[in-house]
């Protein structure tokens, strides 16, 4: 199988941190062990709508990044059950969306832990957001924190896969 970045082409890279509330999305452009930004943000949906039109808001928002970026790939962050069942639901729904929007789009995905995501980008899974967030300026030259943190979480999502695809890679399994 042919893999662009190892071959040094160029290969764009969305990564998702789902949320009801909040969903950040960001998109990154990987070339080889380079990494650039190329956008992000962060999909903001109304306490006051019903549930329905709170996903579909997911959807055709982010429909509309994968449309306006074209990425060849895509990293979403599994959902952490905390303690609040609720809240992991609402987000686990959101992801669900989040992953129907890349599946409409034939994206390949790669699905990655909090935790995973976190020692990818700051080597340890542990790390707070702010770290997170400072690290992910670091590693794509940005020349200030990126903002909200669901969209620096985003952007770390899409490094860890960047960074997981150069470890296959370089281990003949792209």
């Amino acid at each position: 199988m042919f893999d662009s970045a190892e071959a040094g082409g160029k290969v764009i890279i969305l990564g998702i941190d789902p949320g009801l509330a909040n969903t950040g999305w960001g998109v990154v452009e990987q070339a080889g062990p380079h990494l650039r930004c190329i956008a992000y943000g962060c999909i903001t949906t109304p306490s006051t709508d019903p549930l329905p039109q709170r996903l579909a808001i997911i959807h055709e928002q982010l429909r509309a990044v994968i449309g306006r970026y074209a990425p060849e790939a895509c990293a979403v962050e599994s959902v952490y059950f905390g303690t609040n069942a609720k809240t992991a639901f609402a987000t686990g729904q959101a992801r669900g969306v989040a992953v129907l929007a890349t599946a409409d789009s034939g994206l390949a995905l790669g699905e990655y832990g909090p935790g995973e995501i976190k020692m990818a980008v700051v080597g340890s899974g542990s790390a707070d957001k702010g770290q997170v967030q400072y690290m992910v300026r670091t590693i794509l030259g940005l020349d200030r924190n990126p903002a909200p943190d669901h969209a620096a979480d985003a952007l770390a999502a899409a490094i860890c896969h960047a960074h997981s695809r150069i470890a296959r890679a370089a281990l003949g399994r792209a």
